[in-house]
């Protein structure tokens, strides 16, 4: 169940900034920040030979230099990559952040973070205790940190692992057996695309006592009726557009 000492935003930043910087970069981060965001919202991925970088996708194509199956990447081979160029010249040479300098950034800039573990496999053993332990080494305020992930059983392994730690489920559209799931993991928050949310799955999760968090929203328009129905903060690429929110 929610407490009030932790989501102290109601806009966050997602993959960073993700239409600012490179997304789940230093500098995307850096941009969240600077456009006045409190929060980010980044992707950790395992790699080859237990290594965990800030990364989104299964391959490496879109987001760098590099190809492949992104799993399958050494880690001196995605140190190495570019990051940057191809979002823009001025980013060309921006790197892989690893974990361990994504949250010493993320503390540096004062900012809370959203971890989501990227993670779509069954082999959550592979993923998750590294993660924790390495928050548990380099994160400092259990506060201001939410770790949020689509894959239920890796949830439930961070809960079993540290069940003092906000954790939030993730989902496109909420499915029905969505109160059980965040049972199991005394969630902090749901956390779902905006875009399949209603008005009475909204208020059903308010209801319940959760956090509500939608994501990702690059229009104030667009989720002008989810502050009525309950939603506590947005999750968007660029926080300028939510300017007035972060105001309040």
């Amino acid at each position: 169940m929610t407490t009030n000492t932790v989501l102290d935003t109601k806009v966050m930043g997602h993959r960073g900034a993700a239409l600012l910087a490179p997304e789940n970069t230093l500098s995307s981060i850096r941009a969240a920040a600077k456009a006045g965001a409190t929060w980010v919202e980044i992707d950790v991925y395992l790699i080859a030979e237990g290594g965990l970088v800030i990364f989104h996708d299964d391959t490496l194509e879109r987001c760098t230099n590099g190809a492949g199956e992104t799993r399958l990447a050494l880690p001196t081979e995605v140190a190495k990559l570019d990051a940057g160029g191809y979002f823009s010249a001025e980013f060309a040479g921006e790197k892989v952040p690893t974990l361990i300098e994504a949250l010493a950034c993320v503390q540096s800039l004062g900012l809370g973070l959203n971890l989501e573990i990227k993670h779509d496999g069954a082999d959550v053993e592979n993923i998750v205790p590294a993660v924790m332990a390495v928050l548990r080494e380099h994160w400092q305020d259990n506060n201001k940190l939410i770790i949020s992930s689509f894959n239920h059983s890796a949830l439930l392994l961070c809960y079993e692992i540290a069940d003092g730690r906000h954790l939030a489920q993730l989902y496109e559209a909420i499915p029905d057996n969505w109160q059980t799931e965040l049972e199991n993991i005394q969630a902090y928050s749901l956390n779902c695309d905006y875009s399949l949310l209603t008005k009475e799955q909204a208020q059903a999760v308010k209801a319940a006592g959760y956090k509500l968090l939608c994501y990702t929203a690059n229009d104030a328009d667009s989720v002008a009726d989810h502050w009525d129905w309950g939603m506590d903060a947005v999750i968007t690429d660029d926080p300028n557009k939510f300017a007035a929110m972060m105001a309040v």
